[in-house]
């Protein structure tokens, strides 16, 4: 399985109108995108020195899924958008082997 994390640091013009939107059209995209098996988006809660304004957590069952999801139309166009509002974006992709539970 592959985990694909990305953060969004929103320019400070960014209004929250658009900060929502934006969020928005990511949740949505699991109802497009079938290679998709989990999928969170989110708003920092904590407003760190440090933290991202939004943050993505997704899981593919491999590489040829989350290359699927890169490519597809729709979440092109909410890249994009991402790209225009934010300051910085930045992204981690890894494989989880097995997962530990308790």
């Amino acid at each position: 399985m592959l985990t694909h994390i990305v953060c969004w640091k929103y320019k400070s013009e960014t209004t929250e109108e658009q900060r929502e939107t934006h969020r928005a059209k990511l949740r949505n995209l699991p109802n497009v995108i079938p290679a998709i098996l989990s999928f969170s988006v989110g708003a920092d809660v904590l407003h760190l020195e440090r933290s991202f304004d939004t943050g993505l957590v997704a899981t593919y069952a491999d590489r040829d899924a989350l290359d699927a999801y890169t490519i597809h139309a729709e979440h092109q166009m909410v890249a994009n958008l991402g790209k225009e509002i934010a300051e910085k974006v930045v992204s981690v992709d890894f494989i989880i082997d097995e997962m530990i539970s308790e």
